[in-house]
């Protein structure tokens, strides 16, 4: 039986995972997700290409059965990626930028099963709406440093949930992985779900 292998750090993915009874093992792939070659995609584009690479890399550093899970996301504002903000500064103007409005969460996917080598990739996008933020939000929202290390800037699962009254697909998605998705793909490998959840 194949280990679940999650090609990220993002404790948000490990929760939804675990959350839904899998034991995924965590290795980081440290790919550079700040290149000219990412950066000049379409955010469409831009988020299905690193979950691949994420996929691969980790790839490359395992001997043993495994279905590897790569993810990226970022919000897609007027064709616009905002990844992860990184200063306050830069977090305070986007929240002022799409208070009020709304985007697309794309997150790419790919998964990987080593043993019978094939690949499943894609992208789930699902529409995110924010209300209008008063200054007074944004800095308060900003100075929780939750924003600053996230896709878009945003939680919906945590100190960003009162400002995003409406989305309009699936909720998973924009936390980090699309849990339906990734049931799909199983599925397509030829797994079941309780079987994916005795793999560990």
């Amino acid at each position: 039986m194949p280990r679940i292998v999650l090609a990220s750090q993002s404790t948000s993915r490990r929760r939804l995972l675990t959350d839904a009874g899998l034991k995924p093992t965590i290795i980081v792939s440290n790919v550079d997700e700040e290149t000219d070659f990412f950066n000049a995609m379409t955010p469409e584009d831009m988020v299905i290409a690193l979950a691949i690479s994420k996929a691969h890399t980790v790839r490359e550093m395992i001997d043993y059965p495994a279905i590897i899970i790569g993810c990226d996301s970022t919000f897609d504002v007027d064709g616009v990626s905002f990844g992860k903000p990184g200063t306050p500064e830069v977090a305070v103007k986007r929240a002022k930028k799409i208070s009020g409005r709304t985007g697309l969460l794309h997150t790419g996917h790919c998964i990987i099963d080593t043993e019978r080598g094939i690949e499943i990739a894609d992208r789930v996008t699902t529409k995110v709406t924010f209300t209008d933020m008063t200054d007074e939000e944004i800095t308060d929202y900003v100075a929780s440093e939750e924003p600053l290390h996230v896709a878009g800037g945003f939680t919906l699962d945590g100190f960003g949930s009162p400002f995003i009254p409406v989305i309009e697909g699936d909720y998973t998605n924009v936390v980090g992985i699309s849990m339906p998705f990734l049931r799909n793909a199983m599925k397509q490998l030829g797994y079941s779900w309780p079987q994916v959840k005795e793999m560990s």
